[in-house]
């Protein structure tokens, strides 16, 4: 008996000991304009009510505005100088989990001025990156110091919809992989399309351009980001210019549209819908509504992989253009570009509903939001 309970002392020690010694981390790019000021700022994430606390600030960057954390978790990646006439950069950053700070490793050039997002590969050897602008695709090989090595492969892309005036030409605003990271999925905005391709990291050039499938998006809808649900079957696109969601199986490379649902309470003159995540028990969707309405849009989602919208939950704020939910699902983390905040929101994780913590973050324009917890 006396050894029984030293057994369960001992295990109830080291998890205590383990849990306390993860940290969670919160980055945030911004669209600063000005390279004086800071531009990526990087928070800790207080467990217990949803604080936060700046560890550290990046400045001599300009418009920061997507941060992506590479697969090796100690590098940032970030699109720099985007929406800069005659330029555009990709910049990486080794970050220290113990201290919270980073440092800058180095950067490279795009093919196009305005880099939108970026992801890297399962074993961190590559990094994709796309162009709003000058639409296309970008594959940089990565050192393992994290270091952006040279472009190795570049896609370019003319063709839009012409569905309405923001679609006369591509503009690719996304790049995923699927769950197996063997195919890369690219939603175009411009041309309503989601482009997919096989990806093998033992080529020179792993994006195969042959595997390209053209899976056609709903017209004069505007695909903008996409996520995979847990369960590796379903994909979710946010729709910016239609303001609906739609709902995908996929297979090899293939999207089957099964299900489409309006984002917004109702019917506006502008739909600009922008970010969408899916909860990491796979049970709720969310997708942010920028312009007349500012809110999250929230959904739960059925074992079959369908939706059923929940509620709508106010940012607090203007123009929420992206977010993030915190790896314990807790948290979600809205970055209000256009009121300059940051709000921290609680999590219910059997309703899917939210409510707003008294966490208010001043910050000049922040458009993007990562999460990561470490050991």
């Amino acid at each position: 008996m006396k050894l029984k309970t030293l057994i369960l002392t001992i295990t109830g020690f080291l998890f205590i000991t383990l849990v306390s010694a993860q940290i969670t981390y919160v980055f945030v790019g911004t669209f600063n304009r000005d390279k004086q000021k800071e531009g990526i700022a990087v928070y800790k994430l207080n467990s217990k009510n949803g604080n936060l606390t700046k560890t550290h600030a990046v400045s001599g960057i300009l418009n920061p505005s997507y941060l992506a954390i590479g697969s090796d978790s100690n590098y940032l990646y970030a699109c720099t100088e985007s929406q800069t006439k005659n330029s555009g950069y990709i910049s990486s950053f080794r970050f220290n989990s113990a201290t919270g700070q980073l440092t800058g490793i180095n950067r490279q050039k795009t093919s196009g001025e305005n880099p939108v997002y970026l992801v890297t590969d399962k074993e961190n050897r590559f990094l994709l990156s796309v162009n709003y602008t000058e639409s296309g695709l970008d594959v940089f090989r990565l050192g393992k110091d994290g270091a952006i090595e040279k472009r190795v492969q570049s896609i370019t892309y003319k063709e839009g919809s012409n569905a309405t005036e923001r679609q006369h030409a591509s503009h690719s605003h996304s790049v995923i992989f699927s769950p197996d990271f063997n195919y890369i999925l690219i939603p175009d905005l411009g041309a309503d399309e989601i482009r997919t391709y096989h990806f093998d990291p033992l080529r020179q050039q792993p994006v195969i351009a042959e595997s390209y499938t053209k899976n056609n998006a709903t017209e004069g809808s505007g695909p903008r980001h996409i996520c995979f649900h847990p369960n590796k079957e379903k994909v979710y696109c946010v729709e910016e210019i239609g303001g609906s969601l739609s709902n995908y199986e996929f297979n090899n490379g293939m999207l089957k549209l099964t299900e489409r649902l309006m984002l917004h309470e109702g019917v506006n003159s502008d739909y600009s819908s922008a970010d969408i995540h899916i909860s990491h028990d796979g049970k709720f969707l969310y997708a942010s509504n920028r312009g007349e309405e500012n809110n999250i849009a929230i959904f739960s989602i059925s074992a079959s992989g369908t939706l059923h919208p929940v509620t709508y939950q106010s940012t607090l704020g203007n123009h929420p253009r992206m977010f993030g939910i915190s790896p314990d699902d807790n948290y979600l983390i809205v970055a209000n570009q256009l009121s300059n905040s940051l709000r921290v929101f609680k999590r219910n994780k059997l309703t899917g509903r939210l409510k707003a913590t008294d966490q208010i973050i001043k910050i000049e324009s922040p458009s993007c939001v990562q999460i990561k917890t470490y050991q």
